[in-house]
């Protein structure tokens, strides 16, 4: 494990969540009884659950959450530590660390989240050292304590550190949060959210254009994602695979875009990559249960049938001449 200031590969500051996965026969009724099928603990959140893919793949990591003083907490400490992932822990004193029940749908594997957050773990710039990021060949970020983190941002920027960002709501800051992101990785409801415009086509290049991101991207779920990168779409159709739990799988794919960028790779195989590691862990169950080793996933990538795609090269031409 890297020690306190020297070079990491990649830092992640944001979420981190303990998880209780409920797999159902069937997504209960209203005012119902159903059978739990099992019941488990598992370590997740969206940058926490990054940074864990980016380590198992080979990269060095480092992450920073926030927690409270309770047994969630230390569950939490005890398994970066197994995994092998430098952590700075911001400690809220009498806080319940974050939390979610996920009810898993046991024919289709997709999942309803119900989760909490107590207002004493939100992240606040004075608690984030610079010394943290500077270094560090890359930056990941949430957006949930947009406000929080738009400062490690802009060291970031100012550092010649590239900056990637997962967004998926418009969270207080998230505009000036933006300003200092290259690499912009949001849910598929984002940019209706904040733009008002749910054609990805049409929202990609605006959001590029009024932020100054390098890269704009969606993450689309089982239909894959879509990049502009202000000059060509770049769309991933998501792969074929036997879904037991879908927790998880957009963390998975922005730590399997991050290890793209950070390997070097172009963004059409940095984008297939992520798609492929995260259908493989929607093979598991958990936000990490599915990190499968590199070549498993290029193994993946290399052979396994894709979903039907939703964009053909005519409609992404017309998009991009349209666009630039």
């Amino acid at each position: 494990m890297k020690r306190d200031g020297d070079t990491v590969d990649v830092v992640g500051i944001g979420l981190n969540a303990t998880d209780t996965v409920i797999r159902l026969p069937r997504f209960p009724a209203f005012n119902s009884k159903t059978r739990v099928v099992s019941a488990e603990r598992q370590a997740g959140g969206q940058v926490a659950s990054a940074m864990v893919a980016c380590r198992r793949w080979g990269l060095s990591a480092r992450y920073v959450g926030s927690i409270g003083d309770d047994e969630a907490g230390e569950f939490q400490r005890q398994e970066l530590q197994r995994e092998g992932v430098e952590a700075h822990w911001l400690v809220a004193p009498g806080a319940r660390s974050q939390f979610a029940y996920i009810l898993v749908d046991d024919p289709t594997g997709e999942r309803t989240i119900l989760w909490g957050r107590d207002a004493a773990l939100e992240i606040r710039p004075e608690q984030i050292e610079r010394g943290w990021i500077e270094g560090a060949r890359l930056l990941h970020l949430d957006g949930h304590d947009a406000a929080g983190v738009a400062e490690a941002a802009r060291w970031a920027r100012a550092a010649g550190i590239p900056v990637t960002a997962d967004v998926d709501n418009v969270y207080p800051g998230a505009e000036s949060l933006l300003e200092s992101v290259d690499h912009l990785l949001a849910s598929s409801e984002f940019p209706s959210r904040l733009l008002g415009e749910e054609d990805p086509l049409r929202a990609l290049p605006e959001l590029r254009r009024r932020f100054g991101c390098r890269l704009t991207a969606v993450t689309l779920g089982e239909r894959g994602a879509l990049a502009w990168d202000g000059t060509e779409f770049h769309y991933a159709p998501a792969f074929l695979v036997e879904a037991v739990d879908t927790t998880g799988a957009g963390d998975i794919f922005h730590g399997g875009y991050i290890y793209g960028l950070l390997t070097g790779w172009d963004v059409a195989h940095a984008l297939e990559f992520a798609c492929a590691a995260a259908g493989l862990n929607c093979t598991r169950v958990g936000a990490r249960g599915g990190i499968f080793p590199i070549d498993e996933i290029l193994r993946l990538a290399r052979t396994a049938p894709r979903r039907e795609a939703i964009y053909d090269s005519a409609a992404l031409r017309r998009a991009e001449a349209r666009s630039r």
